[in-house]
């Protein structure tokens, strides 16, 4: 479900007023309350995705609420994508200081033992792949500039066990050492990368597959009692962003509501 939040009442960090940012999977959920954390706190976002009226939506909703938001439409599992938002995005907004791949997705629980060669394939382009693409269509500039901040998206699936399906999982698990990865290799040039993972957070695909019974279930498996919400999610995004988080940087945080305790 994507967040009821207004532009007057997200935490402000003003030392991200005028940023740019990328939001890849930003039509919707996570990504969508993302952009609208970010437009918020006076960033001009890029809505990033495959559905261009969700996009539209969403720009839509920004700028009624006095931020700013363009839309960069495209498929970011295809190799040229990133390079090309690159282009539209710096000639429209000017270089990216914040970028957040989240495009993904492919967790629907499968045994393994019928996981398909194009449902794994499927899952590491959409999880993995998509999130290397984009980052390296950015990173130079950055590295370049000596200044920039990446926010990946993992997941409790890619630290431990549980429901979904391997290949989402093993994507995940990536992303989450890729971030490490890149944090040691990029720090010396002033760029920061830390990760997130989320466990349940409740969106419309869950209200709509699941009972108010199931959900009030699967919220009583969480030591703080509740599921996530998108805007918890976007609310660390904006401090990882931020100069608050400025010593920070090849960590993961745990969204989990005390269900993952590391």
């Amino acid at each position: 479900m994507e967040s009821p939040r207004t532009g007057d009442s997200w935490p402000r960090h003003p030392d991200l007023d005028g940023k740019v940012a990328l939001v890849t999977g930003g039509s919707r959920g996570i990504g969508a309350t993302t952009c609208r954390a970010l437009a918020a706190n006076g960033v001009k976002v890029a809505v990033n995705g495959r559905d261009e009226a969700a996009i539209e939506a969403v720009v839509r909703s920004i700028t009624e609420d006095g931020g700013h938001a363009v839309p960069a439409p495209g498929d970011v599992t295809e190799p040229d994508t990133a390079g090309r938002l690159r282009a539209v995005i710096e000639r429209e907004l000017g270089p990216v200081d914040i970028l957040a791949p989240f495009a993904g997705g492919q967790g629907r629980p499968v045994p393994t033992a019928q996981l398909t060669p194009d449902v794994w394939n499927a899952a590491i382009a959409s999880d993995l792949t998509s999130v290397y693409l984009t980052v390296s269509a950015f990173l130079p500039a950055m590295i370049e500039r000596r200044s920039g901040t990446v926010v990946m998206m993992s997941s409790t699936a890619g630290r431990h066990p549980g429901g979904s399906n391997a290949a989402y999982a093993a994507a995940k698990a990536g992303v989450l050492m890729f971030a490490r990865h890149l944090a040691n290799e990029v720090g010396r040039h002033g760029v920061r990368v830390n990760c997130l993972a989320p466990s349940a957070v409740l969106n419309e695909r869950m209200r709509q597959s699941m009972s108010d019974e199931q959900l009030t279930g699967l919220a009583g498996m969480f030591p703080l009692g509740r599921l996530g919400r998108p805007e918890d999610v976007a609310q660390a995004v904006l401090y990882l962003a931020s100069d608050a988080a400025s010593w920070v940087t090849g960590a993961t945080l745990d969204l989990s509501g005390g269900r993952v305790i590391a």
